[in-house]
């Protein structure tokens, strides 16, 4: 069942608390005392609408816990997804945008041609409907891009949600609609690289899924016309395929039957440790050459995500935690995870080739252009006007902080 972005929910495991910014605490003395059915309060959890999470985070630029990102105590990537400035669902204009789309060469015919158009067929208007749809309700792990001159070709990208050996990676699918759309299903290619990191995902750009006719099923588990829709697509790539337990995607090894006899779970946990490493090597090749339309999204994902997937490859060559499950604010493991040999040093190859080339991302700021003496002296006069502001403001927002904790304190001692 699809649920709507603005009727989620995000437990933050009394992390409000912790946040030491006068907003935050604020806001949490509010929740406990004066608490409405948008905000529900108990001692293990507490759960806010979207909205006013992110509003909290972006009061101020140093909101940690326990010395910890906040994105990465949730251990969610919705927040680190929402920090990138790019639109989740556009449109793009020019023959260009889409020259290196995989089915660029597809409905050339006439026929469907007219169908595309045409703004007034049943086609046209069917692909508006989908566009809404995208623009509404797509998840914040999934980024699309559709063409103004080619309205039945599509580009997405998934990023591999945490918990997953495919973690903070980037997953891009080429999709086009068939000239008789919805009656049939879209075609989708993966840019799988020659790399295939799960049994529905191969080598040469197949997808794997009954909805889309490429796998047997049954039922829902078909395309229906009436019903099916591009977000019901993704959404199922995203959580069906780019699943925590890929190795069980396999026919005959189905979660249930398998999974839980000790042998089958030691070949899963084989298997993530080799997706992983396959998935790290995907994003090489995004960084070095990324899909048209997403050039930007590639470098700003990476941006804000590359510390985490580095300390992530740390703590799995310690064995600090198991392909998926590490956390930055969760101390190391007592009882340490076995690491074999090969898959130890393909980590190690994986750090330091990934650490190269995050640190090639251009994150320095833009060089000031050298002044006249005059100028310099008037521009040192400001900027020291401004610390100083900064400073005094500081200092007022800790005493606010400081005053409000104290009051905090108190109320649940």
């Amino acid at each position: 069942m699809l649920v709507k972005k603005e009727n989620t929910n995000f437990q933050f495991h009394e992390c409000l608390r912790e946040i030491d910014h006068p907003v935050c605490l604020f806001s949490y003395a509010v929740l406990v005392f004066f608490g409405s059915p948008q905000f529900l309060v108990s001692k293990q959890a507490l759960v806010l609408p979207p909205s006013t999470i992110f509003y909290l985070l972006d009061c101020s630029s140093s909101h940690n816990v326990r010395g910890f990102p906040v994105a990465s105590r949730l251990g969610d990537n919705k927040v680190a997804a929402n920090t990138i400035e790019f639109p989740q669902f556009d449109i793009l204009s020019g023959d260009s945008a889409h020259s290196d789309h995989y089915f660029i060469h597809s409905n050339k015919s006439k026929k469907a041609q007219g169908c595309f158009n045409d703004s007034t067929s049943a086609v046209s208007k069917k692909i508006a409907k989908e566009w809404k749809i995208l623009e509404k309700d797509l998840p914040d792990s999934i980024y699309v891009r559709v063409y103004e001159q080619r309205i039945d070709l599509l580009r997405a990208v998934i990023i591999g949600a945490a918990g997953t050996p495919y973690h903070d990676g980037l997953f891009f699918l080429d999709i086009v609609l068939p000239s008789d759309y919805p009656n049939q299903p879209p075609k989708v290619y993966y840019h799988a690289h020659g790399l295939r990191l799960n049994p529905n995902l191969y080598s040469n750009g197949t997808v794997c899924l009954s909805l889309i006719h490429t796998w047997t099923g049954r039922g829902v588990e078909l395309w229906t016309p009436a019903k099916s829709t591009i977000l019901q697509l993704l959404v199922s790539i995203q959580g069906l395929v780019l699943n925590s337990k890929p190795y069980f995607n396999e026919p005959g090894r189905e979660v249930g039957l398998y999974s839980k006899a000790e042998r089958w779970t030691k070949k899963s946990t084989a298997y993530n440790e080799e997706v992983f490493i396959l998935s790290c090597k995907t994003m090489l090749y995004n960084m070095r050459k990324a899909p048209k339309g997403f050039e930007s999204f590639v470098v700003e994902h990476f941006r804000a995500r590359g510390d985490f997937i580095l300390a992530a490859i740390r703590a799995y060559i310690n064995g600090d935690a198991t392909v998926g499950q590490y956390q930055e604010c969760v101390s190391a493991s007592l009882s340490s995870v076995p690491v074999s040999s090969k898959f130890k040093a393909n980590l190690e190859k994986m750090h330091l080739d990934l650490r190269s080339a995050f640190h090639g991302i251009d994150t320095s700021p833009p060089k000031m252009k050298k002044l006249p003496l005059e100028g310099r002296r008037e521009e040192k006069e400001a900027t020291s006007d401004a610390v100083k502001s900064r400073s005094s403001a500081k200092e007022s927002k800790q005493g606010i902080s400081s005053t409000i904790l104290k009051v905090l304190k108190k109320i649940f001692e």
